[in-house]
């Protein structure tokens, strides 16, 4: 019901602002933007370039933390420090997440939530500027998929806006947060779940990409539980008396078995894996414990559940097999598939085609084609000509890809995702070779250009009423109504806040020492002492 409020006092106050006609009057024209709009945008673009050197501070300071989900520990404390120095009220361990926080600045509406990611990935550890593999601590986690970047393109248009809003008088409120474990989809159901969007009207969400892009509708993302499934058996000498034992193991063997048999009569639009978490101590100790954890995805909700309730199926079967039992089925993160606000986005695209890509220089275009040299895929450079405005996927289509949780808030708030230029065409994805770019020039202007783009789209929905009461009729008769947001969690589900907690203490000593200091060091390439670019010769 508060939406319907909220939506019709925004189609209030745009009447109300209307001039005052007679019946014999004909009607009046929609109320004309803001008349500082324009020129407001204009001074943003010149103050986001004025903190220029933030935004690649920030990019190269959580580039060199690396750390992984839920463990995002030093991250953490270096935002919200920053944010509580310029003024903005931080609650921190949000939803049960220590890692999680909202930094609150400004009073009434509209509510504006910024949020991107911060977690890393596994063995992705990686010098930045090399355009071959060189890790800087071997089989550490890095940003191989480019999370480091994203605060960045917020923090900076947040601080400028809020800058233009305390001198202009101009109302709203701004909340920044962090999406946590990302990778393993883990944290931003529990942030909708504790309330943290109640009273937003406006999600904007960025995401690391190789252009300036935003697209609107369904998008081609797919739903997903990402679920462990324990199992527990009875110790026994495997050579001595296997009879007596009880082989968790053979559980999960026999689990993932009976999953592959299942992929058969599937859809084509499910994608599904797993990896064997814990599969017994020693050899010679029959498994009493074994752990298989899933990741299962399809278009939708309904789709994603039929296959977790197959998948539940199979595990019990795997039990009865091996005379053990289904311990625990554990729900560690979900995702709905992302849907984005139609006005909101072409408001973000106009703002894309006047800040336009980055100059890109002879290095930066050199690190670029290295990599793709040394990957073997096409030597393209980097992008020189902005996304078009993307629209929606057909709701039937046959084939699925990857997942993000930002789906989650989009089905509880207008919501819509900047991709903004600070990584490299043709690269694998969740890689070494995703690195090589999050802590030099590409991505620093790649953000630079994301913040300008950031900072025009809040003035926009600061300064025109009329946006916030079209995308709420978005959200609430196109959207949403037929499909209503319910989430995957159960009452007992809560935040894996243990997740990575064995790979960080193994790797964060060794990856401490390379932790950049931007007292002494003006750019992380500079305290490494790595040559910009570093790429191999061309082959004669």
């Amino acid at each position: 019901m508060f939406r319907s409020l909220r939506r019709v006092a925004a189609l209030c106050l745009v009447a109300a602002a209307a001039p005052s006609l007679s019946a014999q009057t004909r009607p009046a024209a929609a109320p004309r933007p803001d008349p500082r709009l324009e020129k407001l945008k204009a001074e943003a673009v010149q103050k986001i370039d004025a903190r220029a050197k933030l935004v690649q501070e920030i990019i190269d300071q959580v580039f060199s933390f690396g750390e992984l989900g839920m463990q995002e520990f030093e991250t953490s404390k270096y935002l919200t420090g920053l944010l509580e120095k310029n003024g903005f009220k931080v609650e921190r361990g949000v939803a049960g997440m220590p890692t999680a926080f909202v930094a609150t600045w400004g009073s009434g509406k509209p509510v504006i939530a910024l949020g991107s990611d911060i977690d890393g990935i596994p063995q992705s550890n990686q010098k930045p500027a090399y355009g071959y593999f060189e890790p800087l601590v071997e089989g550490a986690p890095g940003h191989g998929e480019g999370h480091n970047s994203g605060q960045a393109v917020n923090i900076a248009a947040a601080l400028v806006v809020k800058e233009i809003m305390e001198r202009d008088n101009i109302q709203g409120t701004l909340k920044i947060w962090p999406g946590v474990a990302e990778e393993q989809v883990a944290g931003k159901a529990h942030l909708v779940r504790a309330g943290v969007f109640k009273d937003v009207d406006v999600a904007l969400f960025t995401h690391v990409g190789n252009n300036l892009g935003v697209s609107w509708g369904q998008s081609g993302s797919t739903a997903l539980v990402t679920a462990m499934f324990k199992f527990k058996g009875q110790t026994a000498h495997s050579a001595g008396a296997p009879w007596r034992g009880k082989s968790a193991l053979d559980a999960v063997m026999l689990m993932g078995q009976g999953w592959e048999f299942k992929r058969e009569h599937l859809e084509p639009g499910q994608r599904s894996h797993y990896v064997i978490v814990d599969g017994g101590d020693q050899p010679n100790v029959v498994p009493q414990t074994a752990s298989i954890w899933f990741y299962i995805r399809e278009r939708d909700y309904d789709r994603v559940q039929a296959n977790f309730e197959a998948a539940k199926r199979i595990a019990r079967g795997a039990a009865m097999m091996t005379d053990t039992q289904l311990d625990t089925v554990m729900i560690l993160g979900s995702a709905w598939s992302g849907h984005f606000n139609k006005h909101i986005a072409q408001a973000t695209h106009d703002n894309i085609r006047k800040v336009g890509l980055p100059t890109w220089d002879q290095n930066d275009i050199a690190l670029a084609k290295g990599i793709q040299r040394d990957l073997k895929v096409r030597e393209q450079g980097l992008e020189t000509q902005v996304d078009s405005l993307g629209g929606p996927v057909d709701p039937t289509r046959s084939l699925g890809g990857g997942s993000d949780d930002i789906g989650d808030i989009s089905w509880n708030v207008p919501t819509v995702t900047l991709r903004f230029p600070s990584n490299i065409p043709g690269l694998p994805g969740h890689n070494w070779a995703n690195g090589i770019a999050m802590a030099t020039p590409i991505a620093h202007k790649g953000g630079v250009a994301g913040a300008k783009v950031q900072a025009m789209t809040l003035l926009d929905i600061l300064l025109t009423p009329t946006l916030v009461a079209s995308a709420w009729d978005y959200f609430n008769n196109e959207q949403t109504k037929v499909t209503k947001y319910k989430s995957f969690l159960g009452p007992n589900d809560g935040p894996p806040t243990w997740l990575n907690e064995g790979i960080m203490a193994r790797y964060r000593p060794a990856m401490s020492k390379f932790y950049y200091d931007p007292t002494k060091y003006a750019t992380y390439l500079e305290q490494l002492g790595i040559k910009y670019p570093t790429v191999k010769p061309v082959a004669q």
